[in-house]
């Protein structure tokens, strides 16, 4: 799926839809240059999520764990260095929970991401002196059939 967003509301609104469908044990793993919206779409979900808590990228503490409907753990890996240092914090006990992990900068850890798992890409498009953002959201696996059903 495929989706352009022209704002942050637009992104945030699609975080909700996420967030709205998401089911215990899901893995979200969303990659993106600097500044591409990883964190505004992450506030969606967990707004979809209902978790009223203000979310914050967790790039110092690699994790933060927030309540709501399901709990979530909420990983930027962009300064992990070394894959057995996201491993030491505990990482497979996280992912593989009853709740949500959403993982910024999987990419970093693509080692240690399971095979099931929703990949979503965030890119800048600009047009006509225009931001855009191109969301992709992927997966091979049935568990995330929802995906199918949002929209923009």
């Amino acid at each position: 799926m495929e989706f352009i967003s022209n704002s942050v509301e637009k992104t945030f609104a699609l975080g909700i839809q996420i967030g709205n469908h998401v089911n215990s044990g899901d893995i979200i793993c969303i990659t993106g240059d600097l500044g591409t919206g990883k964190t505004h779409l992450t506030k969606g979900i967990a707004k979809g999520m209902e978790i009223n808590d203000y979310i914050t990228s967790p790039t110092f503490t690699i994790v933060n764990e927030y309540e709501g409907r399901l709990k979530l753990y909420h990983f930027d890996v962009y300064r992990v260095n070394d894959p057995d240092e996201i491993a030491a914090i505990g990482f497979d006990e996280y992912i593989f929970s009853d709740g949500v992990s959403v993982i910024e900068w999987s990419n970093y850890i693509k080692e240690l991401i399971p095979e099931e798992h929703m990949d979503i890409n965030i890119s800048k498009v600009i047009q006509m002196g225009t931001n855009f953002r191109k969301i992709e959201i992927a997966s091979n696996n049935k568990r995330y059939d929802y995906i199918k059903e949002f929209k923009l």
